[in-house]
């Protein structure tokens, strides 16, 4: 194992540790999330309990962030639905210096740790991004069984054509006949750490020479370390949908009867206030039976996030708050500039 649970998780906080004294947790299920992530989390994890309440859930959220509010919020979640959760506070500061994006902040790598705390003590476990709302029952992904050589059930995303595009640029033949979406993992732990697949990412995102392959970051390390390793799950296991697919001519079949999970891609969220579509309605029925239901949706403050907060508010014809939010990004664009230009002068 690469992470050591004793130094990377400074404090464990049990929400209704008694609830379930007498059954075991029958499933557990894992998130690892930043403090801007948190609002869906707490959403995602409703979701499963809407859709499953004669089942028994354990979940654990794995966050760099947890302030009074968050517990407050939290606990009333597990009260409310009879539910245990616990949070594990991360402190790793050497993850930072892992490639991240304006999309992924370094939380993205805190399923690896995830992986590592568990191994020993679990045998499975669902790993889900916080953009994540279940829509059906997991009955059925309980149930499922590893052989020996695998590691994790995944989904794969796009099509053949995306497959052979991440084979040929990450130069693995095998990644041609299925490349996945890291959102959605369920983990044969035991397989998992056999393989010592945490310590073997790592390696691989500290390699100078490889990491600018990594354009998707550790979801294609991933790819390339379970390869050939892999239960592959229908897409209803992991729906994949973008928000920002409203800004294009084009229509999207409503999502299917069966769908068990939707997975909100890219950088517009259901929880942003400029994200109004039915397709982001699943997360509004699951907010509003929440103890999030009157809490606003959250509004842009990235520079790239009022960019498309702009884009949103001119397709829904609101036009002067479209204008406000173009001329807060350009600014806060110009801001970057003149810092960028400051900094050099002064070098």
């Amino acid at each position: 194992m690469y992470f050591d649970k004793h130094k990377v998780i400074t404090q464990k906080l049990c929400l209704t540790p008694n609830l379930h004294a007498d059954c075991h947790p029958k499933f557990h299920i894992a998130y690892g999330v930043d403090k801007k992530f948190l609002y869906g989390c707490g959403i995602s994890i409703t979701s499963i309990a809407l859709h499953n309440i004669n089942n028994n859930h354990c979940f654990h959220i794995f966050t760099d962030y947890f302030d009074h509010e968050q517990e407050t919020l939290f606990d009333t979640l597990a009260q409310q639905y009879k539910i245990e959760i616990n949070i594990y506070l991360v402190d790793d500061q050497s993850l930072k210096s892992l490639p991240s994006t304006k999309n992924w902040s370094y939380a993205t790598y805190f399923r690896f740790i995830i992986a590592d705390y568990f191994s020993n003590k679990l045998d499975k476990i669902l790993y889900l991004d916080a953009d994540i709302i279940c829509n059906n029952s997991l009955d059925r992904l309980q149930n499922i069984h590893f052989n020996n050589n695998e590691i994790a059930a995944v989904v794969t995303e796009k099509n053949e054509k995306w497959w052979q595009k991440r084979a040929f640029e990450l130069e693995v033949e095998n990644i041609s006949q299925g490349y996945f979406n890291a959102g959605f993992l369920f983990i044969n732990l035991n397989r998992w750490a056999e393989e010592d697949i945490s310590t073997q990412a790592m390696r691989l995102l500290k390699n100078n020479a490889l990491k600018n392959k990594f354009s998707f970051l550790d979801q294609d390390v991933l790819n390339i370390l379970l390869a050939n390793k892999i239960i592959y799950l229908t897409k209803k296991y992991n729906t994949q949908y973008s928000i920002n697919y409203g800004l294009k001519s084009v229509k999207h079949a409503a999502f299917a009867i069966d769908t068990i999970f939707i997975h909100y891609i890219g950088p517009t969220k259901p929880w942003h206030e400029w994200a109004i579509s039915p397709f982001s309605q699943p997360f509004i029925k699951a907010k509003n039976a929440s103890p999030w239901q009157n809490k606003p949706l959250l509004k842009a403050e990235s520079v790239h996030l009022l960019r498309y907060c702009a884009k949103h508010k001119f397709k829904q014809r609101k036009y002067h708050e479209g204008l406000k939010n173009y001329t807060h990004y350009y600014l806060a664009k110009f801001k970057i500039l003149f810092k960028r230009v400051k900094g050099l002068c002064l070098s």
